[in-house]
Parts: C-alpha cells; sequence; structure tokens
C-alpha cells in the first residue's frame, strides 16, 4: 500500500481566523477569534509539515473492524505535530489591495491571494488532480484542524488498486473554541459557524468568479472534479454559506460548482434538504449530495438532548428521504462506525473507503463495494465486508 508524499505534507487552507504573530503573510498560527480585518475577511495559504512516515503509513495500513485505515487516529497524530512550531510552516498568499474598495471595484492591479492559489491549484489539476474544500466542525483549533485535513488528504490518496487521479485537501477552518466546555464553547462555536458561514459563501463565489474568468480567458480546461464535504457543525455554516449564494446569484439558479457534496455528521436539523428549509438549493451546487449519518453518534445525541435542537440530519438522517431531490441520498453508517464517540467516522474503514469510491466515478442510485440498499430508492446502509 502506497501513500502520496509522506515526509513533508502540504495543503492549502482558507480561513477568516486571527492570525497570530507580528507577521500576517507568515504567521505562526491561527487563533481561535475572527480576523481583525472582518467577519468575512478571508487569508488563503499553505502550510507545510514534516512527519514521521512511519507513523503515517502505521495508520493508513490499520485493520479495523470495519475496513482499513485509522484515519481518526492519523488525525490526532498530524493535529499533534502541528502543534510543533519546529514541524510546520504557515505562509498565507500576500495580497495588494485598496482597503476602502469592495471586491467589485478593486482596481486592475490588485493582487488576490484567493487567485494565487486557485492558479496553483488548477496547474495540479491540469496534471490530473482533484480538490475536496473540507470544512470542520463544533471544538476544532487551528493544529486540530490542519492534522484533519491532512489525514483526510492521506486517507484518500491511499493507493487502493485502482487507477484514479490524486486529490488536493483545501481546508476551510474557521474560528471554532476547540475547548470542550459542553454549553459554553457549543452556544459560543454554532454562533460563529454562523458569522463564517458568509465567508465561506465569499470564498465559494470568489471560486465562481474565477472560473467565469479562466472561460472569458478561453483558458484550457483541466477536466478534473472539485468536490466539497463539511463535517458536523460545518454543515450548519454551508447552510450561511448557501443563503450568501442566493443573494449574490443573479440567476434563477445557482452555478453547478462541485461534483460531489458530502454531509458527514451534519449537525443540521434533519429536514434541511427538503424544499424552502436552508440547504434546500443545495443540490443546484452539485452533482450528487451525500449524507453520511449514525444513529449512534454521541456527540450529535448530545446537541439533540442538551442543546434543544431538532434531530439531527447525521443521526437518523432525512426526516423524509422520498420528499428532497433525486440528486439526495443517504448512506446509513451506524453498522460500521469505529470508536466510542462516533462522530469523526467518514476518516476511517468503509466510509473512507465509500467516500474514495465516489471521487473513483460518482454514480447515482449505484451501489459501493462496501453498500446495501436501504429501505428508499436513495438510501444506503454501510456494511463492512467479511473478512476471509
Amino acid at each position: 500500500m502506497k501513500v502520496d508524499s509522506m515526509d513533508n505534507l502540504q495543503l492549502y487552507y482558507a480561513t477568516n481566523r486571527r492570525h497570530i504573530g507580528n507577521d500576517r503573510w507568515n504567521p505562526e498560527r491561527y487563533g481561535t477569534d475572527f480576523s481583525t480585518d472582518g467577519l468575512e475577511n478571508l487569508r488563503f495559504g499553505r502550510v507545510e509539515l514534516e512527519v514521521d512516515p512511519k507513523e503515517l503509513s502505521r495508520f493508513i495500513k490499520a485493520r479495523l473492524r470495519h475496513g482499513s485505515g485509522d484515519g481518526e487516529g492519523l488525525a490526532n497524530y498530524l493535529g499533534n505535530v502541528a502543534g510543533d512550531r519546529r514541524k510546520i510552516a504557515v505562509q498565507a498568499f500576500e495580497e495588494h489591495l485598496e482597503p476602502t474598495l469592495s471586491d467589485v471595484n478593486q482596481p486592475a492591479t490588485a493582487v488576490w491571494g484567493s487567485a494565487e492559489m486557485f492558479d496553483e491549484l488548477r496547474e495540479a489539476m491540469l496534471v490530473s488532480t482533484d480538490v475536496l474544500a473540507f470544512v470542520h466542525g463544533f471544538n476544532v483549533n487551528w493544529e486540530q484542524a490542519v492534522g484533519t485535513a491532512l489525514a483526510l488528504q492521506a486517507m484518500l490518496n491511499t493507493d487502493t488498486g485502482k487507477t484514479h487521479s490524486r486529490t488536493l485537501v483545501v481546508l476551510f477552518t474557521w474560528p471554532s473554541d476547540g475547548l470542550a466546555l459542553p454549553w459554553v464553547s457549543y452556544k459560543s462555536d454554532r454562533a460563529d459557524a454562523l458569522a463564517s458561514g458568509g465567508a465561506l459563501g465569499r470564498g465559494i463565489l470568489k471560486f465562481r468568479d474565477y472560473l467565469a474568468r479562466l472561460r472569458r480567458e478561453q483558458k484550457e480546461a483541466c477536466n478534473r472534479k472539485v468536490h466539497l464535504l463539511c463535517h458536523s457543525m460545518g454543515a450548519y455554516a454551508l447552510e450561511c454559506a448557501v443563503a450568501k449564494m442566493q443573494q449574490f446569484s443573479n440567476s434563477r439558479t445557482m452555478p453547478r460548482l462541485f461534483e460531489n457534496v458530502f454531509l458527514c455528521a451534519a449537525d443540521s436539523d434533519d429536514t434541511a434538504l427538503e424544499s424552502a428549509q436552508p440547504l434546500g438549493r443545495l443540490h443546484e451546487l452539485t452533482r450528487l449530495v451525500t449524507v453520511y449519518h449514525n444513529r449512534y453518534d454521541q456527540a450529535l445525541a448530545i446537541s439533540e438532548s442538551t442543546k434543544g435542537n431538532p434531530d439531527r440530519l447525521g443521526s437518523l438522517g432525512l426526516a423524509r428521504p422520498t420528499l428532497v431531490h433525486h440528486k439526495i441520498e443517504q448512506v446509513d453508517c451506524s453498522e460500521s462506525a469505529p470508536g466510542p464517540i462516533g462522530h469523526s467516522y467518514y476518516l476511517s474503514g468503509c466510509a473512507i473507503q465509500d467516500i474514495r469510491e465516489s471521487l473513483l466515478g460518482t454514480r447515482l442510485s449505484a451501489p459501493s463495494q462496501y453498500r446495501v440498499s436501504g429501505a428508499s430508492p436513495n438510501t444506503w446502509v454501510l456494511r463492512a465486508r467479511k473478512r476471509r
């Protein structure tokens, strides 16, 4: 089993967190509050992390009860490494903008960090690379966000014996507190996710405008795919991002920018994807929406019982599977989610394998090697294959 680049891992990111250190373009790290330039202000950049290749391989080759690969353990390891300033380098793409002008009124000489990052991603995609944007959830600090995104990238690029393009993960990290205080942190993070939805929506709109510019300039098409994965409260941030995009869309429908949107352990209402609900138009942005849920998810059980929230989308799945758009499907991971909490299962075992299968080539209403049909045409149950 092979893994891409194991000594130095690279990750692209966008964030509305406040930078820590004197140099905003070469920060020490990012903090738990918003950028001093505003809630929707975004920095785009790169992280490089020096890791032990033996440790990386150990987690990726791990045999679990429900499939191969301990992505949760890998995320913890990489998050700890990211906390060692000797092993991490953070560099933001510099920008030269007129601070008193809005985005649309910037002069032609303006330098955008987003455009620089998109240019680098496009070069990689021209070679044969897909891109997956990742939005983390509740109670995640900067180091944990970096560790999780890099673990996701490593797990997606594990050699499965099939020919497929590499996947680059782009982290969108918002100021989640990273504090395990049951009442205070959750309330604070939910308010921050609401505010950060505007920044996420702004980032997606920048991507839309970048694609429009490429078409105007008749640049070579890369013919690769862009995907989006939101975990836990990251799905709530997406709700707010979709609202912002609707506000700034000039046509009746929003542009299709993604091949797949994955909602993993989503901390959203179980009706969120129905018509006229916060994610009711999400299907316009993508070819397929896949909801992963686990009825034994302890983190979402706390969200339901102690925070007064309705049934969570990530717990029992769609409230009424037959009332959502035909491009929406759900996968029940209750029989295959590893760990006592069962909240970050999308990183490990047959769940990450199922996501990898979708990246190989999305098929509507088709089983992967782990899926069996559920009660409705758009529902599936994820089961690990028995070892021989």
